[in-house]
């Protein structure tokens, strides 16, 4: 049975690669002189700076885990982008993205672009090829499940939290873009505006950052009430520089032209964030704390959060207020979280998931029709129901994102036990998943027939 579990990831991945060989050979797009080249251009830069951020994501969580879990930790956020990718061409576009089913606005018809099937027509704006948006909607795609990571750190196994990527994606976070993006979407049609991903991103991978902190349970190290230093926080404050420079592809790209909404986005996303840093780093001050470097970047992080439902819908002096109240709010629920018996590692919950919370309520409260005649005017300009609505779709996203990862977790939990061996978390996952160490910027790596260690210098 061991043996089969280990052949299977394999076996499935070659059958996809026999399968597409057999898929017709068509054009990506058909140069269609429709296509706006301002817009494809901006939009291929907005995805790949979408991309980095996942590099970003790697080197913000690995600076903060114990020195024993780094490169574990790094390699959860980035693996996604393997997996992600090849599910994405073959059935998550299309569950995504693909024709409704049923008039329920929950999911797409897997097979309307399975394998990229009939990805060649104009984009949705009509100014980009459709091959450019799916690539661009998979960036996003590919940092949410690698958000996770940071609530299961230093407990869960390889290969299990490989099982989950790939179940989030088709359960959680298809359905969900669906529901949101999708012009027969569920929460779309009930007015609901989450304009880079607060609810398909944020709240779902915080939810499930939740969920599997539940089901994982706590680390040794928690119950001993251990208090671990982070390995090496220059590595946060460079994987928050990547995160901010990639979340201006985040957002602004969302516009999906080079146009002033995009200029609006860019900018809202700029300023959410400083003030978010900043009002975690004065917070701290407050409650008698010196301003560290973790702490702002954490904040800034945050207000990143916050501000991306809300960029295409919110003028530039409500980013301020988006970027400090998302900003305490996390800061206090951290605290409190410090002092519950929730083991989520780097906070996942308390950031992602309450950021995205906040900032959906937020965009019901500030969004103008002067920014976007496309959306709405919030409740501070006297539309208190598109508020309710937002309340009600950030509510329903809760429910499901929560309830089917739970699922999930101990569905994973099952078929490939999630929890790694007391004495493999004692040596930390680097060793005990990867035969590699994580050491002063070295990377040790285990000879499995000698047990040499021969270090070999990587990066300083």
């Amino acid at each position: 049975m061991e043996k089969i579990k280990q052949l299977a990831p394999f076996i499935v991945l070659i059958l996809i690669a026999v399968i597409a060989c057999f898929v017709p050979s068509l054009p990506n797009f058909d140069g269609s002189e429709a296509y706006d080249k301002a817009d494809t251009a901006f939009i291929l830069i907005a995805a790949a700076l979408v991309f980095l951020m996942t590099p970003g994501l790697a080197f913000f969580y690995g600076g903060m885990v114990n020195r024993k879990n780094v490169l574990s930790t790094m390699m959860k956020s980035v693996v996604a982008a393997g997996v992600v990718s090849v599910l994405w061409v073959v059935v998550g576009y299309s569950l995504a993205f693909g024709d409704d089913i049923g008039g329920a606005g929950i999911i797409g018809n897997p097979m309307t672009h399975l394998f990229f099937k009939g990805v060649a027509d104009g984009g949705p704006t009509g100014t980009i090829p459709t091959s450019l948006f799916a690539v661009f909607q998979l960036m996003f795609a590919i940092i949410t499940p690698g958000l996770v990571v940071g609530a299961v750190a230093e407990r869960i196994k390889f290969t299990s939290y490989i099982l989950f990527i790939v179940l989030f994606h088709l359960f959680v976070y298809c359905p969900l873009a669906h529901m949101t993006w999708h012009a027969e979407g569920l929460l779309l049609k009930m007015g609901v505006l989450d304009f880079a991903g607060g609810t398909v991103v944020h709240i779902s991978a915080g939810m499930a950052a939740l969920a599997g902190a539940l089901v994982l349970k706590q680390r040794k190290v928690k119950l001993e009430n251990k208090e671990i230093p982070p390995a090496n926080i220059p590595y946060v404050l460079i994987g928050t520089g990547l995160l901010w420079f990639g979340w201006f592809g985040f957002n602004g790209g969302s516009a999906l032209a080079a146009n002033g909404l995009a200029v609006s986005a860019f900018v809202v996303t700029n300023i959410a964030a400083g003030a978010a840093g900043l009002a975690w780093m004065f917070y701290d001050v407050v409650r008698g704390k010196k301003p560290s470097v973790v702490g702002f970047c954490i904040g800034a992080v945050v207000g990143l959060v916050a501000i991306t439902p809300a960029a295409g819908f919110v003028a530039i002096p409500q980013s301020i207020v988006i970027g400090v109240v998302s900003s305490i709010i996390s800061n206090i629920a951290v605290t409190i979280k410090q002092k519950s018996k929730l083991d989520d590692t780097l906070d996942v919950f308390p950031c992602h998931g309450l950021g995205g919370i906040v900032g959906m309520l937020l965009t019901g409260v500030f969004a103008t029709t002067t920014v976007n005649g496309a959306g709405a005017d919030g409740w501070w300009l006297g539309n208190a129901g598109f508020f309710f609505t937002q309340v009600k779709g950030m509510v329903i996203s809760v429910v499901f994102s929560f309830g089917l990862s739970f699922i999930i977790f101990k569905i994973v939990n099952v078929l490939v036990p999630l929890r790694v061996s007391a004495s493999e978390e004692d040596a930390g996952l680097d060793a005990s998943q990867h035969d590699e160490k994580y050491f002063q910027g070295h990377l040790i790596l285990q000879d499995e027939e000698n047990k040499v260690e021969n270090p070999q210098v990587i990066a300083h």
